[in-house]
């Protein structure tokens, strides 16, 4: 449960640190235009965890999904075991954050807290890396394309995370399989209410 707890923390949280996205498969372009969400998920290659990206489509524009994705009062409705979203700094900048989560999966298990750095291209790419707290191995972007004149934003999700606790990386792999599509269809739910 701790091991979907990691996942579920960063479904929504924070970013990779890939420059660039391939261009998406003809499966994976006939699952995102018929609205479905693709996914991939498979032990990192380093031997550190878990590895997932997926990629979606939503009727909003990149500014309006950009918004609800760095919107800590939509995080709890995005991700239902996040029970906290703190943003601790920023730069006067406005391209780099500091965040604390705190999710709970189970009234059984005591909450997990982790604080993430979060590196941003307005609009266009939200790269995020564990610095601290429970959850200390991971690092993942959010991709944002726009799509119909910019009427529309095609999300692209990428994340490597090592579950603590010493979780077999096959749960990990499991809930990243689960919990991302979750959580990349209430992101599109909440841009196109915002959108709106």
């Amino acid at each position: 449960m701790r091991g979907r707890a990691l996942v579920v923390a960063f479904v929504m949280l924070a970013v990779p640190a890939v420059a660039g996205v391939p261009d998406p498969s003809p499966d994976w372009l006939r699952r995102i235009e018929s609205g479905d969400v693709a996914l991939e998920a498979h032990t990192d290659p380093t031997g550190r965890g878990g590895q997932v990206r997926a990629m979606i489509d939503i009727a909003a524009p990149p500014q309006v999904v950009w918004a609800t994705i760095l919107d800590c009062g939509r995080a709890a409705r995005m991700t239902p075991s996040v029970k906290r979203c703190t943003v601790l700094s920023r730069d006067p900048s406005g391209r780099e954050e500091l965040r604390e989560h705190v999710v709970k999966w189970s009234f059984l298990l005591p909450a997990l807290h982790s604080t993430s750095r979060l590196a941003l291209e307005p609009y266009r790419r939200i790269a995020f890396r564990c610095e601290a707290g429970d959850i200390r191995d991971c690092e993942g972007q959010w991709l944002l394309e726009p799509r119909d004149g910019g009427r529309g934003t095609r999300v692209t999700y990428e994340n490597r995370a090592t579950a603590p606790f010493g979780l077999p990386d096959g749960v990990t792999i499991m809930a990243m399989r689960r919990d991302v599509p979750t959580a990349l269809r209430a992101l599109r739910r909440e841009s196109v209410a915002a959108a709106r």
